[in-house]
């Protein structure tokens, strides 16, 4: 019997991680008849993609909350702490529930361990369990609608034993190529599998080869399909303080002058495929949603870890970006939005992603510009080292002298925070900007969720603004690196 979230957690990661297997569904099947096919106790909303599908899936949990549903979310991975994959009615499940659901389908597990292991298989892995984990929790609560978003791919992807009422598909591009294919066709296949026969499909904008994969697919499983910018889409957005003041063209109504609390073109595309799974959910696409209720949900979105702004004088934003579409997004977002006329770059990136190919669209943003490029690694085991990193960094057109190589995360903040001040103080007094830029200085983490979870861990809170001066417990103390004052005309203008 396991008596805390921690030991449940590290018990988790005995287990094989889902990339070191075997394309497989038969055990999630399994496992979940033995729990009595939870995944069949509400209807489900399933999220697949490259990019933007955790933020979706927020929003799309935001207003089914707002519209007082009951909701389960599962998204990985965490930025902190392994409940946040596992939400009810927006926030992580309690450690207490947590436990007891995993300590009452252990000897359920235990049998499919021993059978998978007498077959010459590997058990249960990670994901695989924890999956089966959240599908308890979510029966146990109970919830009235999942909100799923896949750990890999879709076809073979543990939460596909779920049927799904709408299946969403956010945009794709090449990332897990070695596992997924190399191409859009071949990845847009593989995500493809979680549309179900007479079931609904809304995708966001893709390339076409990949749409072609998806309608395909969608007509041979006799479900109805809506794209981005052919049945929805984005018709206006303006930067506002704190957000974005925006209208889209649902499937069944407008919905003008709607307030987006995060940053981003890139955040309203994901606003806009979120209207049209809510009206597909909702109203089979054919029932508007009331805008006030949508607004009231809206209200309350968050997405931890994207453009999230953490300290200011000088400005840390941490972002999630892992793979060069996403990095475009983030560059463009953050001349966009914080307009830095100083700009210094953390980045660290695990072994399985295309370091070159992020390191590369970070140098064609910003490369003539910044002079600090900290490379470092997370606390993960699959975190290139940062010499090997720095060495991929050349490749990809930073100098030398650009560069600072270091293990440590703290040193890395603290080199780069030092050289964005001095970067600033000689831009005041030349009266010119070194990125075009009027938001004074400013620091961005970015290339893999689990630095960017460990940043934010350091820094021991999620508000931005908050005063770096006081330690709280088991974080660390950054008062050296950030003013205790913050120049209210700067943070306006950001």
């Amino acid at each position: 019997m396991f008596e805390t979230a921690q030991q449940v957690y590290e018990h988790l990661l005995s287990r094989a991680p889902e990339n070191k297997m075997e394309p497989r569904m038969q055990p999630m099947r399994d496992i979940m008849s033995l729990l009595g096919e939870p995944q069949t106790s509400a209807p489900v909303i399933h999220l697949t993609g490259t990019n933007g599908k955790t933020t979706t899936a927020r929003i799309i949990e935001q207003v089914l909350i707002a519209h007082g549903l009951r909701t389960g979310r599962y998204t990985s991975p965490h930025l902190s702490k392994v409940t946040e994959r596992i939400t009810i009615d927006g926030e992580p499940v309690d450690d207490d529930t947590f436990v007891r659901i995993f300590n009452e389908i252990a000897p359920l597990i235990e049998i499919i361990d021993t059978k998978l292991e007498a077959d010459g298989e590997q058990k249960l892995t990670y994901f695989e369990t924890v999956t089966a984990l959240g599908f308890a929790i979510f029966a146990d609560a109970p919830v009235d609608v999942m909100v799923l978003e896949v750990g890999l791919g879709g076809i073979t992807d543990a939460t596909n034993v779920a049927d799904a009422q709408v299946s969403v598909v956010t945009p794709i591009a090449v990332d897990h190529a070695d596992l997924l294919g190399d191409t859009l066709g071949e990845i847009a296949l593989e995500k493809a599998g979680i549309i179900k026969e007479d079931g609904f499909l809304v995708s966001a904008a893709q390339d076409p080869e990949a749409a072609q994969v998806l309608l395909d697919a969608a007509r041979a499983q006799h479900a109805n399909f809506k794209f981005e910018n052919i049945e929805f889409g984005v018709t206006d957005r303006s930067v506002a303080v704190g957000g974005q003041q925006v209208s889209i063209r649902g499937l069944a109504a407008e919905y003008n002058d709607i307030f987006l609390p995060l940053h981003g073109a890139h955040q309203v595309q994901n606003l806009a495929v979120a209207v049209a799974a809510l009206e597909a959910f909702l109203g089979a696409g054919e029932k508007p949603l009331n805008q006030e209720v949508l607004q009231e949900g809206l209200t309350q979105v968050t997405s931890p870890g994207r453009l999230e702004l953490l300290r200011t004088n000088p400005s840390l934003i941490i972002d999630a970006a892992h793979n060069p579409h996403g990095i475009e997004a983030t560059a463009t977002t953050l001349r966009e939005t914080f307009n830095f006329s100083s700009l210094g770059l953390v980045v660290g990136i695990l072994d399985d992603k295309d370091a070159l190919g992020v390191l590369t669209a970070l140098f064609d943003h910003f490369g003539d510009d910044v002079e600090h490029l900290a490379i470092t690694k997370s606390n993960s085991p699959r975190a290139i080292s940062p010499e090997e990193l720095t060495e991929i960094a050349l490749d990809a057109g930073w100098d030398e002298d650009q560069i600072f190589t270091t293990e440590s995360v703290v040193d890395a903040i603290g080199w780069v925070v030092r050289g964005v001040r001095e970067m600033e103080a000689r831009i005041q007094e030349a009266g010119r900007t070194l990125v075009a830029g009027t938001g004074g200085a400013g620091v961005l983490v970015t290339g893999s969720i689990t630095l960017v979870g460990q940043v934010r861990d350091l820094l021991g809170t999620e508000a931005a603004g908050a005063d770096p001066s006081v330690e709280v417990e088991g974080h660390y103390d950054f008062s050296d690196f950030f003013s205790d004052e913050t120049d209210q005309e700067e943070d306006d203008e950001s």
